[in-house]
């Protein structure tokens, strides 16, 4: 697809931002699945290094599990309430 030399196409959603203005608004939820799926799998190889330490398997790898579990999802929607704040204020002020 080449691009359109009339630039009408350009911009569909309705949106005049420039693009890396949205970029630049959009990238904490590029980074969401990672740091979500990061959380659960760091505390739950905590949780298992203390687990053979200790040996308590498999309740401190149960816990990890849980407590990363915990924090990704209280960072996830954080990150969601956030935007739509912002998404919120933008719309007052349009």
């Amino acid at each position: 697809m080449s691009p359109d030399p009339t630039g009408k196409n350009e911009k569909k959603s309705g949106d005049n931002r420039p693009w890396t203005d949205v970029l630049r608004e959009y990238s904490p939820f590029l980074t969401l699945g990672f740091q979500l799926a990061a959380a659960v799998v760091v505390f739950f190889l905590l949780g298992a290094w203390l687990d053979a330490r200790w040996d308590t398997s498999p309740w401190l790898k149960l816990a990890g599990l849980l407590l990363g579990s915990i924090g990704g999802f209280v960072k996830f929607f954080t990150t969601i309430a956030r935007f739509e704040r912002k998404e919120h204020e933008r719309g007052k002020k349009d």
